[in-house]
């Protein structure tokens, strides 16, 4: 038997286990895709609105996911040594570490929501917002609580059951849009505020149809919590905190690098923000295949360790990567090939098009190393180590991709093309660095 074949029998495994976790990725993205689709039907302040809000509520959304990556890592661990105690110990304490970091959210959001002029927002933009802040702010509970059992289940192997509420989430979500936006069959026409009002509701449909699917499935049973109502410990918050704050602080990073990539983007010019926020869009699109695989790696690597089977880990950790890679250069392909077509479907100014189409083939290139770093994180958080890759990417990000990123759009004639230039550059130190801490880590997962 040749020495490729555990690592393409692991890759089809990883891909079985990711292509719903990506499905699911999707739609949540389709969630701020739809509002704002609907919502620019209302004019430009309206639109501005939503998306000013929905920067800010992303931003704790992505932290929050990642604190919560410790549910489905803790998960696939104790399942993997068949502590079934454990494994439900795992959810019970997850589910409210998210209501306390969603309450947390949502409260903060409505705190500041009567002073978002502060934020450097037109007035007419921060009134519209408020009350749209406020609502979407509160729809963080259900997500986030959704999310930890999401990755509960995702640990389980049935990652099915919570994508397919994710889409009945998002297709509820464009029908109370439709009638609460425009007042349609008898509603009142709430326009913006009616949006928010779509997106909570759903959220918290997509979380009640989950739990109650969960609730009722006899295969569960052996996994769930033996008394949800005992005393919480205050060692299964730490298990779940060692993974969960070094992730949180990862995603935070990689957020704040692209927000202020877009504000040097806006001080070169509007054309030039706008082309990137269409290169960006496409490149956040194509991130939620590798993001998909990352969390499948982290799963199956955990339950692999969990089991004793340190000698499938590489197999598994670098088989997930290959197949990152692999789908990112297709997705490359597509964007260099079809750069023009691309960029016309988000706008129609010439010279928008024209820029836009340069950058998606700077875009393509940095997909690649984007996924790479991503897919290589989930391995790492596999096998349990999740300071080392934070760091990593605190320094790649803002020691190396941000001052390049300035220098070379700022202070050079590359312009917006030197932006992308930093940024590919960090993300590709970022790339080599993760993959040969992964080489040298699961070297002594496999050793006796």
């Amino acid at each position: 038997m040749s020495s490729e074949h555990p690592i393409r029998r692991e890759w089809s495994a990883t891909l079985r286990l990711a292509l719903p976790i990506i499905a699911g990725h999707l739609g949540q993205m389709a969630f701020g895709l739809v509002d704002s689709i609907m919502i620019g039907q209302l004019g430009a302040v309206p639109l501005a609105a939503s998306g000013f809000a929905n920067a800010l509520l992303s931003t704790l959304l992505i932290v929050g996911i990642g604190l919560l990556t410790g549910v489905a890592v803790r998960s696939a661990f104790q399942r993997g040594a068949g502590d079934r105690h454990a494994v439900g110990e795992a959810l019970r304490h997850g589910l409210l570490l998210a209501l306390g970091a969603g309450l947390l959210g949502a409260a903060a959001l409505h705190g500041i929501s009567a002073h978002l002029e502060r934020l450097g927002q037109p007035n007419e933009v921060a009134m519209a917002a408020r009350i749209y802040v406020v609502i979407v702010g509160w729809s963080l509970v259900p997500c986030l609580v959704s999310i930890a059992l999401k990755h509960h289940l995702e640990a389980l192997g049935r990652a099915w059951m919570p994508m397919q509420w994710v889409l009945i989430g998002v297709l509820l979500n464009v029908i109370i849009n439709w009638i609460l936006i425009y007042g349609r069959m008898g509603a009142p026409a709430l326009g913006l505020e009616g949006a928010a009002w779509a997106t909570l509701i759903s959220r918290v449909v997509t979380l009640l149809g989950m739990a109650a699917d969960y609730a009722r499935m006899a295969s569960f049973s052996q996994w769930r919590p033996q008394r949800w109502w005992a005393s919480y410990r205050r060692a299964e918050f730490a298990a779940l905190f060692a993974v969960g704050w070094p992730t949180a602080a990862q995603m935070f990073f990689e957020v704040g690098l692209f927000n202020t990539a877009a504000l040097m983007m806006g001080s070169i010019g509007v054309n030039p923000l706008a082309a990137h926020q269409i290169a960006l869009s496409c490149a956040a699109t194509t991130f939620m295949f590798p993001l998909g695989i990352s969390q499948a790696l982290a799963v199956r690597i955990s339950a692999a360790r969990g089991s004793d089977q340190g000698h499938r880990v590489r197999a598994i950790g670098f088989g997930g990567i290959a197949a990152g890679a692999a789908v990112m250069l297709l997705c490359a392909l597509v964007m260099i090939t079809a750069r023009r077509p691309i960029a016309a479907f988000f706008i129609e100014d010439a010279e928008v098009i024209a820029l836009a189409s340069q950058l998606l083939v700077m875009a393509g290139v940095f997909q690649l190393f984007d996924g790479t770093q991503v897919t290589a994180i989930g391995a790492l958080r596999g096998l349990g180590d999740v300071r080392g890759p934070t760091l990593i990417t605190c320094a790649g990000y803002w020691a190396l991709a941000l001052p390049t990123a300035w220098m070379l759009g700022l202070h050079s004639p590359m312009g917006p093309h030197g932006v992308w230039t930093g940024l590919t550059l960090g993300l590709m130190s970022c790339a080599a660095l993760l993959l040969l801490r992964f080489h040298r880590r699961s070297r002594r997962a496999v050793a006796p």
